[in-house]
Formats: structure tokens, C-alpha cells, sequence
């Protein structure tokens, strides 16, 4: 049985001027206990919103629809004192800039406790010592002394532990991370993913990871689902995706990445061509359409449904090129 499940959610924005805005649309996806999800595409595709909806985070101006049924209640349709028991507690988020994230006016000591408190209904003592055992479990040293620290006294990478210490302080069922390596150099992303991979393991905590680097999906991630304008184009688990993506913007994203291999020394870098569409700009069509190697006049006018992928149990993409031929342009 899963852990969370989502069904057919949506987000529409409404603008001041202008026809509203469906930033997510009918997105679906299910997470077991003890696993880890990816949702990866570029920057604007729904990732974050996603999430967003999920937890009640969204803007003024967001509507939601569709249903996210964790333990057999509908987070979509929870009061706020109902979710606020949730999430922050079961679920916890690690949000994309800790540095925005946290209260530069407090110190993480006060930042920390206050959950506890809040949640556990912990004496002033007894959060303090589980903030400090927690700061310890993130590798983050003298943890006792630093815990007295306001956040700009801390790197970014150390900003970062803090912030998933304070997602981990009530043991989640269920955590979020939303580019948790963002801005971080590539020893302390190296050191960030190991993190979240030990937690994964070690507590059997469910992850739901957010990113736009293919390269973090494949080190830390089970299943993944691909996102392009708010819609999802293709689902399956990590290894199968990563043997042969089935949509050509998954496999875009693939031959995207920097290879260190003496036969692509002289190789320029691939990418993919023109750039994602704006909220609100996506025609009739496949979203992809306009920058797709694959676009026929059929790609224009109908939008393909995600379906099963014959041969690959579990896959769904959206696509309407026969999946034999992508996955042969793979191997020219």
C-alpha cells in the first residue's frame, strides 16, 4: 500500500489581468514507505508547485484540484490546523535557499526547538538536547556549541544540514527536497545526496527529491517522474529510465549531461533546442512539440495522453512516437 498517494492534481493560478494560469495538470504518482521519488525537469515545469499544493504552500491567487490521499486522508481537502499536524511532523520539507529559508533574526537553537515544542510538546530542555542530537546525526561538528549560532555564521553546505536537520527533528514518514543542492559546490552536493541517501536507508524514510539534474536522480532515486510545463511525460523507476528514456525530452535531458569519456572529448555538449514555454503559452498540442526532434503535424494539434509503455512494465510516457524508434535513434 502507498505511502501518499496523488491523483489527477492540478494547480491554476488566477492573474490580475489575463485568462488563469494551470501551472500543474493532472499529475499523478504514488509513493511507498521507504522509497525515494524524483520529479526532475527544467525550471518552470510545476516541480516545486507540485509539492506546493500538496502541503498547502500555495500563493493566494492557487487553486488546487485532484486528490493527495496520505494514510487514508485527503491532504487537498484538510483544514490548516489539521494539515499543520502534518506537515512539519509526518512530512517535512527542505526548502530550495536555506539561507531564505531560515529566520536571520533567530538562532537555530530557537528555530529548532519551537517544532518540537509545537509537535512533540517537548520541555524547553528536552527539545534542545534533540536539536543538538539531531544537528550531530547531519555530521554538522560541535553541534552543542553551534547550535547557538545565528544562520549567517554557517556555510551554505552547513546552512543546508541545518536545514534537513530541522525537517528530520520529528522523524518523518515522509521527507521533501526541493534542489537541495542548489548553489552548492560539487563536494558539498556530493556530501548532501550521500546524507539523504544514509537517511533513506538507515531510518527508511520516504523521499520525494526535486531537481533539475539528472545526474542527483540517478545517485539517490528508485522511481522517477518527468515533468515539462506543469504536465508529467514520463514515469518509471530510475534504472529503466536511464537505460532507455522513451520521450524525447527525457532523452533530451540525458544527452544533456557532460560526459567524461576520452570517445566525447572533442564532442560539444548537447542540448536541447529553443526554451520550455511560458505558464499560460502551452497550445493545443504536445507541450514538447516546438522543440521536439520527433514533431510531426499530428504532435501539433492533439495532446498525447499518458499511457502504459508496451514492453516496460510500469512506464508511462506521453508521447506519440512509436517507442521503438526513439529508443533506436538512442544507439546511431
Amino acid at each position: 500500500m502507498s505511502l501518499l498517494e496523488v491523483k489527477d492534481l492540478s494547480v491554476r493560478f488566477t492573474r490580475r489581468e489575463g485568462a488563469p494560469v494551470d501551472a500543474v495538470q493532472h499529475v499523478s504518482f504514488s509513493l511507498e514507505a521507504g522509497r525515494t521519488l524524483g520529479i526532475v525537469g527544467e525550471s518552470g515545469s510545476g516541480k516545486s508547485q507540485t509539492v506546493m499544493a500538496l502541503l498547502g504552500l500555495l500563493a493566494g491567487n492557487g487553486k488546487v484540484s485532484g486528490s493527495a490521499t496520505y494514510r487514508g486522508e485527503n491532504l487537498l481537502t484538510m483544514n490548516e490546523a489539521a494539515l499543520n499536524k502534518i506537515r512539519g511532523d509526518r512530512i517535512g520539507m527542505i526548502f530550495q535557499d536555506p539561507m531564505t529559508s531560515l529566520n536571520p533574526f533567530l538562532t537555530i537553537e530557537r528555530q529548532m526547538t519551537e517544532t518540537l515544542q509545537l509537535h512533540r510538546k517537548m520541555s524547553r530542555r528536552e527539545a534542545r538536547r534533540r536539536a543538538i542530537e539531531t544537528l550531530e546525526s547531519v555530521r554538522i561538528p560541535d553541534a552543542a556549541r553551534r547550535i547557538a549560532m545565528y544562520p549567517h555564521e554557517f556555510s551554505g553546505g552547513m546552512r543546508q544540514r541545518v536545514m534537513i536537520a530541522m525537517a528530520l527533528l520529528s522523524e518523518p514518514e515522509i521527507l521533501i527536497a526541493d534542489e537541495p543542492t542548489t548553489a552548492l559546490d560539487v563536494t558539498v552536493q556530493a556530501q548532501i545526496i550521500e546524507l539523504l541517501r544514509e537517511l533513506n536507508r538507515e531510518r527508511g524514510t520516504a523521499i520525494i527529491l526535486i531537481t533539475h539534474d539528472m545526474g542527483v536522480v540517478a545517485g539517490l532515486c528508485d522511481d522517477v517522474m518527468v515533468m515539462y510545463a506543469g504536465q508529467t511525460v514520463e514515469q518509471a523507476s530510475a534504472a529503466a529510465l536511464f537505460a532507455a528514456p522513451t520521450h524525447p525530452y527525457t532523452l533530451g535531458l540525458l544527452n544533456a549531461l557532460p560526459r567524461l569519456t576520452d570517445d566525447d572529448d572533442d564532442q560539444p555538449l548537447q542540448t536541447i533546442p529553443g526554451n520550455p514555454p511560458l505558464p499560460g503559452e502551452v497550445g493545443q498540442g504536445c507541450a514538447f512539440a516546438p522543440r521536439c526532434a520527433y514533431c510531426t503535424e499530428h504532435c501539433l494539434e492533439a495532446r498525447p495522453p499518458l499511457a502504459a509503455v508496451e514492453g516496460y512494465p510500469d512506464a508511462l510516457r506521453a508521447c506519440f512516437k512509436p517507442v521503438g524508434e526513439i529508443l533506436e535513434a538512442q544507439h546511431v
